[in-house]
């Protein structure tokens, strides 16, 4: 008596279909877990800054770092959080990233760089978190501040992902679609907390919002 042998064509068509379905099902869990790694580092590379920033003012007679350029070049190199805060931290400046200035490399994974975000150099600079301009001032209006002067420093954010080019900047520079339609945010006390879009953007006046509680911009 034969005994069969390898499978059907019927029996290899149920099969790729029983696969294609599992597959189907799956993906969108595979695609939830991604997105909640890539959340768990972004917010780890902010506890970091939270954490230099804590150890700069504890160095430097409670005084927070200096904002810098928002577009620094190879000029300016000696001033800024992104100067200052990995010293702290004992990490290379971020001029000496190979990244910085090469749109067609990816940035490596460290505190630099949030896993979500797919920004890319434009041949200049690359900033995947921004400093809250409103804390130290900007320009002109620079001005040394005390963490201690700071009356709720956990509502205050400090960095923050963002979506533009500059190291320094506001509102308008949150992004509304990374982190499952939202963005993470680091306060001046150090904690970090990841808010939906439609706390800090009104989609239908297309504008930020500044007046959510636990979003304050201003000491």
């Amino acid at each position: 008596m034969k005994t069969r042998s390898g499978f059907t064509l019927i029996e290899l068509l149920v099969a790729a279909g029983i696969l294609a379905i599992l597959a189907t099902l799956l993906l969108p869990a595979l695609i939830r877990a991604k997105s909640r790694v890539q959340a768990i580092e972004c917010a780890n590379n902010l506890r970091q800054w939270g954490l230099a920033t804590q150890l700069y003012a504890a160095d430097h007679d409670d005084y927070l770092p200096p904002d810098g350029s928002p577009n620094p070049t190879r000029t300016a190199t000696n001033v800024g959080w992104y100067i200052q805060l990995p010293a702290q931290l004992g990490l290379p400046r971020y001029h000496d990233q190979a990244w910085r200035t090469n749109p067609l490399a990816a940035p490596a994974k460290s505190i630099w760089t949030c896993p979500a975000n797919k920004r890319r150099s434009n041949g200049r600079n690359l900033f995947h978190y921004c400093l809250n301009e409103h804390v130290n001032g900007t320009g002109d209006e620079a001005r040394p501040i005390r963490l201690g002067a700071i009356a709720e420093p956990s509502a205050v954010i400090w960095l923050f992902d963002t979506k533009n080019l500059p190291a320094v900047g506001g509102w308008s520079f949150v992004p509304t679609n990374l982190h499952n339609a939202g963005a993470q945010f680091v306060f001046l006390d150090g904690h970090v907390v990841r808010h939906r879009c439609t706390a800090y953007w009104d989609f239908e006046r297309g504008k930020a919002r500044t007046n959510h509680p636990s979003l304050r911009w201003w000491p």
